[in-house]
């Protein structure tokens, strides 16, 4: 069984590593192992989830590379919200979403440079996973005010396309709808009652980085 090194945002992507992405992996001799990203450390010990510099992104992942046993390390990051710092944001490129990720990610590649790396960025967070299915999605929420709450998806040709602005990235638009959608809980159980063939047919990027980890 090969050993995959997960850093992951939160607690939400360390479960759908563990709940729904490890099941699949197994049947490819594969296992991933998820870290919780470290955002502070104090006299009292670590601090884990959340992404709030890249110094201490980085600084995860070299620790993770130590592990020499494991077949590669990768991440489970959300594009949305990347610290202002992060490897290329400065001077992003791309006419679509699909071409600024892959050139972010190249950046970040290449801060890192080590070939067991492989980095992935979520487009633009966990939240457009749930949105490959909108009629399973809309079951968990006020139905009443769904289509209105999500505002006109039909503009977007994938799910990881719909955008990244602060009223209007995938989580905001979900919260309008469900004031109380908490992503541990509810976003896994939407993500596990889509299942991950759906995930992977409505997100190309998701898919790409499925590939990758069937095959390292």
């Amino acid at each position: 069984m090969k050993r995959i090194l997960i850093l992951c945002e939160g607690q939400t992507e360390e479960t759908f590593v563990n709940e729904i992405l490890n099941p699949h992996l197994v049947t490819h001799q594969r296992w991933a192992v998820p870290t919780l990203a470290v955002t502070k450390r104090t006299a009292t010990g670590s601090h884990r989830g959340g992404i709030v510099s890249y110094a201490k992104i980085r600084r995860d992942i070299v620790n993770l590379l130590r592990d020499n046993d494991a077949r590669c390390v990768t991440t489970m990051i959300d594009y949305y919200g990347l610290p202002a710092n992060f490897p290329g944001k400065a001077a992003v490129q791309g006419q679509t979403p699909h071409e600024r990720v892959a050139f972010l990610e190249r950046a970040f590649a290449d801060d890192i440079g080590n070939a067991r790396f492989y980095p992935f960025l979520m487009l633009h967070e966990f939240e457009a996973l749930l949105f490959s299915e909108p009629d399973i999605l809309e079951e968990y929420l006020r139905p009443s005010i769904f289509r209105r709450s999500f505002g006109p998806l039909a503009q977007f040709a994938t799910p990881e396309e719909i955008n990244d602005g602060p009223d209007t990235h995938p989580a905001a638009r979900i919260t309008r709808s469900k004031l109380d959608y908490r992503k541990p809980i509810d976003g896994i159980l939407i993500a596990k009652n889509i299942g991950l063939v759906t995930m992977r047919e409505r997100c190309p990027h998701f898919d790409q980085w499925v590939r990758y980890l069937e095959t390292v």
